[in-house]
C-alpha cells in the first residue's frame, strides 16, 4: 500500500510553528520601536507642556519683581525688599534654570539668552532704584546684593525725597516697560522655536508608529491566511482566535487573550500597545481640558462642552470668589492657589458627578448642570450655600471666602449665549445685594 500523497500534518504543524516563530519576533521588534515612538511622543508633549509652564513662570516671576521693587521705590517697606530678594528672584532663577535645560536648538538659546540678557538689565535697573531707596531711608543692614552698589554723584548729592522719586522714575519710566516688553517677545520667539521643533518630532514619531502598525496589520493577515490553510483541526487555537481579534481591532477594542499560545502572545502585545496608545491620548486631553491647579475644565474643555453638550434642559452657575484680590494681597499667590484648589474641591463635592464644574478665568467658575430645571432651584440655592458655610468656616488655617453665583436655566432662555447673559446679570445683582449668596435670573424682574 502506497502512502498517500499531499502534505502531512506534522508538515502543517511544523510550518505553523516557523510561522509563528517569525512572527513574533517581528512583533517584539515592533512592540519595541512602537513603545519608543510613543515614549517620543509623550516626551515631545511633556516638553511642550513644560516649557509653557515655565515661561510662564519665568514672566509672572519678572512682574512679581517689577511689583516688588516698585512698591519698595515708593513707600520704602523693607518687607518688599526682603520678599524681593528671598522669594520672587529664586521664582525666576529656577524658571530659568527649567527652561534652558530645554533648548536643544541654538536659535531658541540665542533668543532666550537676549531674554535673559534683557531681564539682567532690568534687575540691574532695580538694584540701583533700590539703593538709592536705602540711601534716602538710611535702612540698615544693607542686604548684600546692594552694597557693591556706588551711586552717581549727581544722584548721591539729591535730598531724600528727589533719591526716591528718580527711583520710582528709573523702575516704571517707558524704557523700563520697552525692556519688559522686549523680553516678552524674545521669550515668545524662543517658544514658538521650540515648538516647532516638539511638533516636528511628534510628526516624525507618528509616521514610525504609523509605519510599523501597517506592517503589524500585513504580518497578521499573513498569518491569520496561513492557518486558514490549515486543517480543520488547527480551526479552535489558530483561525477562530484571529477572526474575533479583527473584529476587535475594526471596533477599536483590545484584542481577547484566546488560542493558541503564539497568539496570545499577540494579543498581549497589541493590547499593551493598545494600553500605552489609549493612556497616551486619554493623558494629552485631559491635559489639554483641565486646568493643572484645580483639576476642573479649563477655559478650553468649557468651550468643548459648550460646543458639545446638549443643553436644552440644562443650568448654567457663574461662580466669582468674592474679593479674592485681598486674599493674594494679604497672604500671597501660594495661599491664594490652595484657597483656589480648595474652591474647586468644594463645588465639586457638592454637585453631581454628572455636572461639569470648569475653571474660567482667575478666580471664576462655571458649572453646567444637565437636566436641571426651575424645580431644583431650592436644591442647588441649598448646595451654594452648604459650600459658603464650608469655605468661610475654614479649619485647615486657609482664609475664609465666600461665592457670589448667578444662575440661570436654558428652558427660559432663547440660545446658549442668551443663557450664558442671564447668568451673568444674576450674577451681577448677587453682588450687588452684598455677594455670599446666589441669584436665580428671572425674566420678569430684570
Amino acid at each position: 500500500m502506497t502512502k498517500p500523497e499531499g502534505i502531512s500534518l506534522r508538515t502543517i504543524h511544523i510550518c505553523l510553528v516557523l510561522l509563528a516563530l517569525l512572527v513574533s519576533c517581528y512583533l517584539i521588534y515592533s512592540t519595541q520601536s512602537l513603545s519608543a515612538a510613543y515614549q517620543n511622543l509623550s516626551a515631545a508633549a511633556e516638553q511642550a507642556l513644560e516649557m509653557h509652564n515655565a515661561a510662564s513662570d519665568l514672566m509672572e516671576a519678572t512682574d512679581h519683581l517689577t511689583e516688588l521693587v516698585q512698591r519698595y521705590t515708593l513707600d520704602g517697606n523693607s518687607a518688599y525688599l526682603h520678599s524681593y530678594f528671598e522669594e520672587a528672584l529664586g521664582t525666576r532663577d529656577k524658571a530659568i534654570a527649567k527652561m534652558s535645560s530645554f533648548t536643544e536648538d541654538w536659535e531658541s538659546l540665542e533668543q532666550l539668552q537676549h531674554a535673559l540678557d534683557r531681564s539682567e538689565k532690568l534687575i540691574e535697573s532695580d538694584y540701583y532704584a533700590m539703593r538709592l531707596v536705602i540711601s534716602a531711608t538710611g535702612l540698615s543692614p544693607i542686604p548684600p546684593e546692594l552694597q557693591d552698589i556706588e551711586l552717581k554723584e549727581q544722584h548721591a548729592a539729591l535730598p531724600a525725597r528727589e533719591k526716591k522719586e528718580v527711583a520710582q522714575h528709573l523702575v516704571s519710566d517707558e524704557k523700563y516697560y520697552r525692556q519688559k516688553d522686549l523680553i516678552r517677545a524674545d521669550m515668545e520667539e524662543s517658544l514658538t522655536m521650540l515648538e516647532d521643533r516638539t511638533r516636528e518630532k511628534q510628526a516624525a514619531s507618528s509616521a514610525l508608529v504609523n509605519q510599523r502598525l501597517r506592517w503589524v496589520r500585513i504580518v497578521t493577515v499573513i498569518q491569520t491566511s496561513a492557518i486558514l490553510l490549515g486543517v480543520w483541526m488547527l480551526l479552535r487555537l489558530g483561525v477562530m482566535p484571529i477572526l474575533k481579534a479583527v473584529d476587535r481591532i475594526r471596533t477599536d477594542s483590545p484584542i481577547p487573550v484566546i488560542g493558541a499560545k503564539e497568539f496570545r502572545y499577540l494579543a498581549e502585545t497589541y493590547n499593551k500597545m493598545y494600553e500605552v496608545y489609549k493612556s497616551s491620548v486619554a493623558s494629552l486631553n485631559y491635559k489639554a481640558n483641565h486646568d493643572e491647579l484645580t483639576k476642573a475644565y479649563n477655559r478650553t474643555g468649557y468651550e468643548l462642552l459648550l460646543s458639545k453638550l446638549e443643553l436644552e434642559d440644562a443650568a448654567v452657575l457663574l461662580l466669582d470668589i468674592d474679593l479674592f484680590k485681598n486674599v493674594n494681597d494679604s497672604y500671597g499667590h501660594k495661599v491664594g492657589d490652595q484657597v483656589l484648589q480648595k474652591v474647586a474641591a468644594a463645588v465639586t463635592g457638592c454637585f453631581r458627578s454628572s455636572d461639569y464644574v470648569c475653571r474660567v478665568g482667575g478666580d471664576e467658575f462655571v458649572v453646567i448642570m444637565l437636566r436641571a430645571g426651575r424645580a431644583q432651584e431650592k436644591l442647588i440655592a441649598e448646595k451654594v450655600a452648604q459650600i459658603n458655610r464650608t469655605l468661610s468656616c475654614p479649619e485647615d488655617g486657609l482664609p475664609p471666602v465666600t461665592l457670589s453665583v448667578g444662575a440661570a436655566f436654558r428652558s427660559e432662555s432663547a440660545d446658549t449665549k442668551e443663557l450664558l447673559e442671564h447668568a451673568d446679570l444674576a450674577l451681577y445683582e448677587t453682588k450687588k445685594k452684598g455677594r455670599n449668596g446666589i441669584t436665580f435670573y428671572n425674566a420678569a424682574s430684570n
